[in-house]
């Protein structure tokens, strides 16, 4: 029984460690993905828990649905907060671009590409 919690445990923790950026700038806070990743391994291991010890006694059932619950929490939470830690501007044309910092040494157009 431990056994299985604590490999159910370590492939999410595995999985997690997986995560990267989906733009490829691994330098920039980007909280969805971080906190998408944290909640999936943390849903798995409580998911592994409480799927072993109620109802059919299935941990991997419980860490499947508790990863990919933590998951969605985490990136719904991270992009909240990544949305409140840019500052948005408009260029000379007319379009919208975001900056993380209000030095602007990191700044995106509205569809996710970077602006140089």
């Amino acid at each position: 029984m431990n056994k299985a919690i604590i490999a159910i445990a370590g492939a999410g923790l595995l999985a997690s460690a997986c995560a990267s950026d989906p733009y490829g700038y691994n330098s920039g806070p980007n909280e969805a993905v971080r906190q998408g990743a944290a909640g999936a391994a943390i849903g798995a291991v409580a998911g592994a828990i409480i799927g072993n010890n109620t109802g059919s006694g299935n941990a991997a059932t419980g860490a499947a649905i508790g990863a990919a619950i933590g998951g969605v929490a985490g990136a719904v939470r991270g992009s909240n907060q990544d949305r409140a830690n840019q500052q948005r501007y408009r260029d000379s044309q007319g379009r919208y671009y975001y900056c993380y910092d209000n030095r602007q040494s990191e700044c995106y157009w509205e569809n996710g590409q970077r602006r140089y």
